[in-house]
């Protein structure tokens, strides 16, 4: 938008990964949780809003209120099933397998092609790369392969991206992982779950940076006859909870009923204001009511 002349200011609800910080433009991100006032009044004041990769504005808390409030037009672009209806335009697919694919949708639907440079390419390229969990999630599609051989003919450098966002580790985010998986890591056998429990106190020994438990679920998914997998972890204010499954039990109806959250079939989020015990209790109570459903 900003090649065809237009005041564009990328607003995102809170921190995000130091992995992600390369990317052109980065400097100039508008953190909400830092930056409250000036991201409410560039909201306010804006014509046009994209809603990027989230179905609900209550999915991004106080910033959506803001979003609901403004009298601009909203245009939303996502993937994740069932969306609310708070947009004027939509280019929504749930089988699409990442939210930049759609964006590389929109660029090649508004004639826009000829603007698509190196920059941008590498963006959508990331984007792509970790929605499909490099390229093996089941929505990983012939088309997400063509479109991404149309980026690396753009200029992508496919091994620099990966390096930069999977091979850049901290010492600390390494012995995180280790203590996780020594210590942290429960297996339910007769319910075919495995879950990591993380405290205030364990995210602190490791000085925890935002990102650094990124992943962290998949090593609990890979446990043999493990159909559904969690990390819990307790935060400031609230217990976050990021869940995965495999085949038929789905995480996002789990994590919308039960968790505050939503998110994909066999990938998905939530959050409960509780304290820890309370909140683990609730998640050990519901997977034995679900045994059914997860001995598969």
């Amino acid at each position: 938008m900003i090649k065809q002349k237009h005041k564009v200011n990328v607003i995102v609800p809170n921190d995000y990964p130091d992995f992600l910080t390369w990317m052109k433009g980065n400097n100039d991100v508008i953190v909400y949780n830092k930056e409250k006032d000036k991201a409410e009044k560039l909201i306010l004041d804006s014509d046009l809003i994209f809603c990027l990769d989230f179905n609900s504005l209550e999915r991004i808390f106080d910033l959506g209120d803001i979003i609901s409030s403004s009298s601009s037009k909203k245009i939303l672009i996502d993937h994740h099933p069932n969306p609310t209806n708070f947009y004027d335009y939509s280019l929504h697919s749930s089988k699409a397998a990442a939210t930049c694919e759609l964006i590389y949708d929109f660029i090649d639907a508004m004639d826009l092609m000829k603007d698509l440079d190196k920059s941008i390419s590498e963006c959508l390229y990331a984007g792509i790369m970790t929605d499909t969990g490099s390229f093996k999630f089941s929505s990983t599609s012939s088309k997400v392969h063509r479109i991404v051989a149309d980026l690396i003919d753009r200029g992508v450098d496919i091994n620099k991206i990966h390096r930069l966002i999977y091979d850049n580790n901290t010492i600390n985010k390494l012995k995180l992982l280790g203590f996780s998986i020594s210590k942290r890591l429960n297996f339910l056998e007769e319910f075919n779950t495995a879950y990591f429990v993380l405290t205030r106190n364990d995210l602190k020994r490791f000085k925890y940076k935002k990102g650094d438990t990124e992943g962290l679920v998949n090593y609990a998914l890979s446990i043999k006859n493990v159909n559904f997998a969690s990390i819990i972890i307790e935060e400031k204010e609230l217990i976050k909870f990021s869940f995965r499954s495999i085949g038929r039990f789905s995480v996002n109806d789990f994590a919308k009923d039960y968790f505050n959250g939503g998110g994909h079939k066999n990938a998905a989020g939530g959050r409960l204001d509780e304290n820890l015990d309370v909140a683990l209790s609730k998640f050990l109570k519901l997977v034995r009511e679900n045994k059914q459903k997860l001995i598969y």
